[in-house]
């Protein structure tokens, strides 16, 4: 059976280079593809502030689950586990091996764990959201807390999302909904997971060196574009690291060197978030990268695993 290769690990660890690398010494564009597991890389036109990798540099490797949404639609998990695990099959199928690469931990195991989601009921939704536009959230939550007692005490109440699909999954199932974390049980046969990390510092200075380059690289302009494309509508893409914080200085809520500051931070506790996430895992071989020329060594240690294992 053909393995199944997943590079994962924090912001700015190196995954994207290290995932080049591997797709060369597997055999490149004819023996391998490529599933982005990053959920903001999902949507078209957020690039620099999501440092996708563009075309030109993707070394022909063709590149799954990139570039499927308008920035006025919502991402969802279990709409992303559909789509990824039909590319991923359909890879297979062509006789490739697929390698998963991202740090959206949920869409990691929304992809690869036995890992389910409750379906959706947009009638249902539809009133829970008329409500929340009607009279706040506190009917909302007033409601969670008398059928769902459990979940109202550990999901964050002051986000409405949250609430309202909590809501929905209860009166669509009649069941609790309580967030359930992943057990870490492969829905794949020879699966081989492989985590990217970095020294703190040296992860420190690359989150700040990346906030830098995104504006240097034109996210501003890249904001205004995807504004009228109705970035501000986007439930989900205006919250976006990066993105933000670049309509804030549209908008003259900062100031350039302020929102980089403000990105930093904010790409610092996703990293935390990442990192406490992905450790949990016991089936990850964590790899250290020290600078870019290791990228080989750490490529070459993940085939010989691969075949080690056959």
């Amino acid at each position: 059976m053909i393995p199944i290769v997943a590079i994962v690990g924090q912001t700015a660890s190196g995954k994207t280079a290290l995932s080049l690398e591997l797709a060369d010494r597997l055999g490149g564009p004819n023996a391998v593809e490529i599933i982005s597991a990053d959920a903001m890389q999902l949507y078209r036109g957020m690039d620099i502030g999501t440092a996708k990798l563009p075309p030109d540099q993707r070394r022909g490797i063709t590149h799954h689950q990139l570039d499927v949404l308008d920035v006025t639609q919502r991402a969802s998990v279990a709409a992303y586990q559909r789509h990824a695990r039909a590319d991923l099959e359909a890879i297979r199928e062509r006789g490739k091996i697929p390698v998963v690469v991202g740090g959206s931990g949920l869409y990691v195991s929304g992809l690869l764990d036995e890992l389910n989601f409750p379906g959706t009921d947009p009638a249902i939704r539809a009133e829970l959201e008329q409500v929340h536009g009607d009279r706040g959230l506190e009917p909302l939550i007033a409601e969670l807390r008398e059928k769902d007692p459990v979940s109202a005490q550990t999901i964050n109440l002051a986000n409405p999302r949250r609430v309202i699909r909590a809501l929905e999954v209860v009166r669509l199932t009649g069941h609790s909904y309580t967030p359930v974390f992943p057990r870490h049980t492969s829905h794949y046969e020879r699966l081989h997971m492989f985590g990217v990390r970095r020294e703190k510092e040296a992860l420190e200075q690359a989150i700040v060196k990346r906030a830098r380059q995104m504006f240097d690289a034109g996210l501003i302009e890249e904001t205004r574009a995807l504004i009228s494309d109705g970035l501000r509508t986007g439930e989900t893409a205006r919250k976006a690291t990066g993105y933000a914080e670049a309509i804030a200085v549209i908008d003259g809520e900062l100031d350039v060197q302020g929102a980089i500051d403000s990105v930093a931070q904010a790409t610092r506790r996703l990293a935390k978030k990442q990192r406490t996430w992905f450790r949990r895992d016991p089936r990850i071989q964590w790899l250290d990268i020290d600078d870019g020329a290791a990228l080989g060594s750490l490529a070459d240690t993940i085939v010989n695993q691969i075949v080690l294992a056959t």
